[in-house]
């Protein structure tokens, strides 16, 4: 997990241009297990900001040496918030998705962020406007 942070914050300070630190893990999701012997290459990309937050998607994927066969391995989501030089968050520049991929990545955004807050105790189920549904059933 620790590279996986690494990555993302490169992702995120990229961005933002700006020294960020990790606010939250979301699962990390194992699609399968990375064999000994298998190369690992782990992406990273901000999906989001929110005011001074960004979600960043990393996927790890590895590579047998004998047969080049890829597979993902494991993806997560991490959220970073970018500081200034007193440790104080700060505005970063939003995202402008293009490809339907991206754009898919950036309307999903909202909903995780809001499932966090509510998991997090930071914003009542009512109040998540996108995910409600979850929790408060109609009828």
């Amino acid at each position: 997990m620790h590279r996986m942070d690494m990555v993302a914050a490169l992702a995120a300070q990229k961005h933002s241009g700006r020294i960020v630190v990790t606010k939250s893990v979301d699962n990390i999701i194992f699609d399968r297990a990375i064999k000994l012997g298998e190369a690992v290459t782990i992406t990273a990309r901000v999906t989001r900001t929110f005011n001074s937050s960004m979600e960043v998607h990393l996927e790890a994927i590895t590579q047998n040496f004998f047969t080049s066969e890829k597979n993902v391995s494991n993806s997560a989501f991490f959220t970073f918030v970018a500081v200034d030089q007193n440790g104080r968050p700060i505005d970063v520049p939003e995202i402008r998705p293009e490809t339907e991929e991206e754009k898919r990545m950036f309307e999903g955004a909202l909903r995780r962020r809001q499932l966090r807050l509510v998991l997090g105790g930071r914003l009542k189920p009512e109040d998540a406007t996108e995910i409600k549904d979850l929790f408060m059933p109609k009828g």
